[in-house]
């Protein structure tokens, strides 16, 4: 139970590290204006709904490879060939993507892409039990 317990921790630690790298290269390519205060969640608002198509696509790359990586690596941790850490993950993720898809200004194609991109957890479960 500990080492299922570890592989869920884990794969969101990973998960989230791979997530926060990809928005990290989101903010180089589209920088803040000049001014913006990040934790200002209206200033913040305003800069997503300025956001080209990229700055928000890359997002949903940065989830996507968040969801590989998550299960992956609780899947290889978890050790019993079973998806549920793996689930577990992309439902701790898919919780805090519809958070953030109501508190800030998203299009739909974001909300079913940010809501369906999780099920990629279970390429990552498959990708950790291929054994070649």
């Amino acid at each position: 139970m500990v080492r299922k317990i570890l592989a869920v921790f884990a794969g969101v630690i990973a998960a989230s590290i791979c997530i926060w790298a990809i928005e990290t290269i989101n903010h180089l390519m589209f920088p803040y204006p000049e001014g913006i205060k990040p934790t200002d969640m209206e200033e913040f608002k305003a800069y997503v709904q300025t956001l080209p198509f990229l700055g928000k696509f890359m997002v949903i790359i940065g989830y996507a490879v968040g969801a590989l990586v998550a299960g992956f690596i609780s899947t290889k941790i978890s050790k019993d060939g079973k998806p549920t850490a793996a689930i577990i993950c992309g439902i701790v993720f898919l919780v805090f993507t519809i958070y953030n898809m109501t508190v800030l200004p998203t299009p739909i194609w974001f909300w079913i892409l940010g809501v369906l991109v999780w099920i990629l957890v279970l390429a990552g479960y498959k990708l950790a039990l291929n054994k070649e």
